[in-house]
């Protein structure tokens, strides 16, 4: 896998990438423990009841470089599926591994109650619907993939959260080469649009 790094995430009403907002609570109030997961190793559980919308915890971690981050994600053993690394802007990459917090044992799921955003280039974990004490959090990591990663090193990335609508795996619905180039015949189209727009234009007033 060329890179597999965390992203924040939009809510679900809207597309891939980052998304900035204004904190609707700057210091989130401790709502949450670490236990024991039927998911995945250790999750993270709702010491209390959340409200949808409520600010539950930020993504802390060693703040690096997306070149570090390659290097470090390289180093990883074959079939090693943990990653912690979780990019915060075009620049940096959050290690959570290297003085982390417990948000960094958030598990995925594919039906979510969180979603990850980034506010001031620092990520936090927010509830996208009520969630109720001893509930597990989790949110869609949407990790980056390409159309030609080795198959058997994308199956480090089944999915077990065991949702009715689980898709199978932690990996984002399209992979990230396919996306840059629907984006860049958009943007194309949009150009020859224009171009035609504007020579018509000029044909009008050349009628004139």
């Amino acid at each position: 896998m060329k890179s597999q790094h965390r992203k924040a995430r939009k809510p679900a009403s809207q597309s891939h990438h980052a998304h900035a907002r204004s904190p609707n609570a700057s210091h989130p109030v401790v709502s949450i423990e670490v236990r024991d997961s039927p998911i995945h190793g250790k999750g993270v559980y709702a010491t209390r009841p959340i409200k949808k919308g409520e600010r539950i915890t930020e993504y802390l971690g060693e703040r690096i470089t997306h070149a570090e981050a390659d290097r470090r994600y390289n180093t990883k053993g074959e079939d090693d599926g943990h990653t912690f690394l979780f990019i915060a802007s075009n620049r940096t990459v959050i290690d959570g591994s290297v003085g982390g917090n417990d948000a960094r044992f958030i598990n995925h799921r594919c039906e979510p109650n969180c979603e990850s955003v980034i506010d001031g280039k620092r990520v936090y974990i927010e509830a996208i619907r009520n969630i109720k004490k001893d509930d597990e959090l989790g949110y869609d990591y949407q990790l980056t993939w390409e159309s030609d990663d080795d198959p058997d090193d994308l199956a480090n990335y089944a999915c077990l959260c065991g949702s009715k609508r689980c898709r199978g795996t932690m990996l984002d619905k399209t992979p990230l080469d396919v996306l840059k180039q629907r984006a860049q015949a958009k943007a194309k189209a949009k150009a020859k649009a224009k171009a035609k727009a504007k020579a018509k234009s000029k044909l009008a007033r050349r009628k004139k």
